[in-house]
């Protein structure tokens, strides 16, 4: 059976329609729907000999042994932000299952192949990204948060992952599974415009960006609206607007694709009559190199206290969480640049600003890469969300030929 990347998009045509609606996609981990499209992907797998199995924390596997112990893993994960698109972490796996298929066609590998299914890579109903992989990676660290955790409609976490067979406590027993990979690879929607604006198809990804996510509080003093006149005020947001336009020049100031964004602030006491007393302001950096990242943070918090100073207010910086950046191996990026050219003739290096699943597994020590496929408009996490089909056809095939190479080059 050879390689049919026009069966990838046909196939993912048909899981929209079995797990979306008119407003996207609603694969939501740890839901009915979720399970219906494990269900369905695993129907797509059971031509290929692969044995099947669900880990401690909930990913799914299937295994196609080779002459070696040591495993290639394709991955990508089937659940969906509400709403969703039709091609954002399920993309990954479809094509995975095409490249198994013509794998076990053409007799024993010589590496087993597993392709994973990891679960919850969105945290769209908790708020915990990346739990499956994560697990498996050996970086979860924060089960008693977790415990905590509630829904929207008040269902505990560990309810809810207890109805799909995870206990939480034993969830960091999956880590068993990742003891003989050898390499990891995984396909993704670009979710950004970089590509199409180059008019490429696809790209490699040189790794995930670093992230420091910070609540920023300026304290000011409320006062009347009215019979307070305007140099007299000690107005928090007032730094804050400063600092949401200041990020601007910084971003551009450490350059390299540095990111920033003050993505929300919160009034207090919240009335047009009044002088702002408390301004909580959310910020987000990002950057691939862990020294740039961390200027990016300095700049920001010295630009803070000077608007301060000048507003005659108070500012403080919260942590709420980070994470340093992820480079993807340089051996792998090679091969996934000549798999690239060899169907598109043109590739190009680019950094992930979306975290992954592959960051974790990353984390874990484990050889990995991202292919990029181009994304209409840079829209994701909306039922907007496209990519041309001849594109997705490029993907497939891009991603098979980076799993031969890979697989030449561990066996």
């Amino acid at each position: 059976m050879p390689l049919e990347p026009a069966r990838t998009v046909a196939e993912l045509k048909e899981l929209r329609e079995l797990t979306g609606d008119e407003n996207g996609a609603q694969r939501v981990a740890w839901t009915e729907t979720w399970e219906r499209a494990r269900e369905w992907l695993r129907g797509k797998v059971s031509d290929t000999g692969a044995v099947e199995e669900i880990d401690e924390a909930g990913n799914q596997w299937f295994t196609l042994t080779g002459d070696s112990e040591r495993e290639l893993l394709l991955g990508g994960h089937i659940d969906s932000v509400p709403n969703g698109g039709w091609l954002d972490g399920c993309l990954n796996l479809v094509a995975a299952v095409e490249v198994l298929r013509r794998i076990a066609v053409q007799g024993r590998p010589p590496l087993t192949v597993r392709v994973v299914n990891w679960a919850d890579e969105e945290g769209a109903r908790f708020g915990r990204s990346l739990f499956g992989s994560s697990a498996a990676a050996g970086s979860m660290a924060d089960q008693d948060d977790l415990r905590q955790r509630r829904d929207a409609n008040g269902i505990a976490l560990p309810d809810a992952l207890a109805e799909h067979g995870v206990d939480l406590d034993n969830a960091l027993a999956a880590r068993s599974r990742l003891k003989n990979a050898a390499a990891y690879l995984e396909l993704h929607i670009e979710q950004g415009p970089v590509l199409e604006s180059m008019d490429l198809p696809l790209g490699v990804v040189l790794g995930t960006f670093g992230v420091q996510r910070h609540l920023i509080t300026w304290k000011g003093q409320a006062a009347h609206a009215g019979s307070t006149p305007m140099d007299k005020r000690r107005d928090a947001l007032a730094g804050a607007a400063k600092l949401a336009l200041e990020i601007r020049p910084i971003a551009a100031e450490v350059g390299d694709g540095a990111v920033c964004t003050s993505g929300g602030v919160v009034c207090k006491p919240g009335i047009v009559t009044s002088v702002v007393e408390t301004a909580e302001q959310l910020l987000d950096q990002r950057h691939l190199d862990a020294d740039k990242l961390a200027r990016l943070l300095q700049l920001a918090q010295d630009a803070s206290e000077r608007f301060a100073r000048e507003e005659n207010i108070d500012v403080s910086w919260d942590r709420i969480w980070s994470i340093e950046p992820i480079i993807f191996d340089a051996g792998l990026i090679d091969l996934a640049e000549e798999s690239i050219r060899e169907v598109a003739g043109t590739s190009h290096r680019l950094p992930s600003g979306p975290l992954h699943d592959a960051a974790e597994v990353a984390r874990a020590g484990i050889p990995t890469v991202m292919l990029f496929v181009q994304s209409l408009r840079g829209l994701s996490h909306t039922k907007l969300e496209d990519t041309k089909e001849e594109h997705l056809e490029l993907s497939v095939q891009a991603l098979d030929r980076l799993a031969t190479k890979t697989m030449e080059a561990y066996a």
